[in-house]
């Protein structure tokens, strides 16, 4: 047989054979990923998210935003739970501290995952497994969640300055934000709806009810809710103020569509939540939501899904962590590797979360 029709074929079966292969080994994410290797990975997960509910039931919506802050910085990859010794890491940075919570949570899980399967179970698919798991408490929705992920070894606390939409974003930079990270428009509100729990400090909102120490009435606030919000936050309030409101007063420990009804009465507690309203094409889908609870629902789970894609590790790329606040133990030129393998040349030791 000629030497070229012999490659052509040998060409087409491999082509073949990895068209025939798991999509994880293609570098992607699978659902059941752990069904061989730690089978009741994702029922520890749940336990450890259930056992913490059960004492406070606020923490399933801090879970649900640790992952959201760990998808829009360097992608899923835990880098959202390494501490640095220098309070470098994306955990210190202002979005996240001192308002991120839940890292408790994630250790307890996987102290039960590594007692029942050692050295599998990355520090990201447990995030990922507790957002859906507070979801499935908070809001009765369930959905299975792709994993494989792999953990990141580089937190840097600029980048989650960077990445993470703010509060005070206009319309065009939340949808902007999004974009960067391949959601669309609706993907943005359908998972601005998170905000039907959870709580947020002060300065978060500050802006809408003060101008330095002047009472005002932000355009798109209530004046009564402005009024209520006020009597809570005194105009001088900064980070270390402890005071916190929910961010949805009407159901805040529910999953539920109440959020887009209360932006129809002026009742959104940010600056970016009204945003939602003076923009026409998002409005609509705030619209919808509003009067289709159900339709809300399946668009979170599927826009959580695809959240929960952004910049995945997989493979051999990154590690699986033993502990989720520090990466493995490497010499310090292997340190270095990984650093500029991640961050470029210009990454440094301090930008490196270690022990």
């Amino acid at each position: 047989m000629d030497r070229a029709v012999l490659v052509a074929a040998a060409m087409a079966a491999a082509a073949l054979l990895c068209l025939q292969l798991p999509a994880v080994a293609r570098g992607q994410l699978q659902v059941g990923f752990y069904n061989t290797s730690c089978p009741n990975a994702e029922s520890l997960v749940r336990q450890a998210v259930a056992n913490a509910f059960a004492n406070d039931s606020g923490i399933a919506a801090g879970l649900i935003r640790l992952h959201f802050h760990d998808c829009f910085v360097r992608g899923c990859d835990a880098s959202v739970l390494l501490t640095s010794p220098n309070g470098t890491a994306e955990r210190d940075a202002a979005p996240n501290k001192p308002s991120l919570r839940g890292f408790q949570v994630i250790d307890a899980a996987k102290a039960a995952v590594e007692q029942s399967c050692a050295r599998t179970v990355s520090c990201a698919d447990i995030v990922a497994f507790a957002a859906r798991d507070s979801i499935n408490l908070t809001g009765n929705v369930s959905y299975q969640v792709p994993s494989g992920r792999r953990d990141g070894n580089v937190s840097i606390d600029t980048e989650a300055l960077s990445n993470l939409p703010q509060p005070t974003f206009t319309a065009q930079q939340l949808v902007a934000s999004f974009a960067n990270k391949s959601l669309t428009a609706e993907d943005m509100v359908v998972l601005s709806g998170a905000h039907t729990v959870g709580r947020s400090f002060c300065t978060s909102f500050l802006s809408r009810i003060y101008n330095g120490s002047t009472p005002i009435v932000d355009s798109g606030l209530s004046p009564a809710y402005a009024t209520l919000l006020r009597a809570l936050c005194p105009s001088n309030a900064n980070s270390s103020t402890p005071t916190t409101t929910a961010i949805d007063p009407s159901t805040p420990a529910v999953l539920d569509n109440n959020y887009y009804k209360l932006l129809g009465l002026n009742l959104g507690l940010f600056f970016s939540d009204n945003q939602l309203r003076v923009n026409s094409t998002l409005n609509a889908s705030v619209n919808s939501f509003a009067s289709n609870e159900t339709d809300w629902k399946q668009k979170f789970a599927a826009a959580m899904v695809k959240m929960g894609n952004i910049g995945v590790l997989t493979g051999t790329q990154g590690e699986i962590r033993l502990n989720c606040s520090i990466v493995n133990n490497r010499s310090s030129s292997a340190v270095g590797v990984q650093a500029a393998r991640y961050a470029g040349a210009t990454a440094s030791l301090d930008e490196i979360a270690s022990s």
